[in-house]
């Protein structure tokens, strides 16, 4: 299953231009760097290992959100649209800067709306 999801991300590849393939790595990274974004401690996320399920999955988020400043700003401080979240404020905290979040949006909202998930 690993080799498929390898793979499948090779063929994508191929298909960005390598500027954007650059950043949404970088976005990859972050959001699964278990001391930055963390995500896949609460999120199913594409390519993930060992996710949580305390949150959503992180799929299709363009149908979740009108745009990816929305997105930015949620991933910022979701507290602001939901008082009682248990998504931690990355840029109020400071977790994360204003371009990591950015750039880990970056790579969400690339995300198809179905994905291999690997448990």
């Amino acid at each position: 299953m690993k080799i498929i999801g390898l793979l499948c991300t090779l063929l994508i590849a191929g298909c960005i231009p390598p500027a954007e393939l650059e950043q949404k790595l970088t976005g990859q990274q972050l959001a699964f760097d278990r001391k930055k974004g963390n995500c896949l401690a609460c999120h199913r996320i594409a390519d993930g290992q060992s996710p949580g399920n305390i949150g959503p999955p992180l799929s299709n988020l363009q149908q979740r959100f009108d745009n990816k400043k929305d997105l930015v700003n949620f991933i910022e401080d979701p507290t602001v649209f939901n008082p009682a979240t248990s998504m931690p404020p990355f840029g109020r905290n400071n977790i994360l800067t204003r371009q990591e979040i950015k750039t880990i949006a970056n790579f969400l909202w690339t995300l198809p709306a179905t994905q291999t998930i690997i448990p």
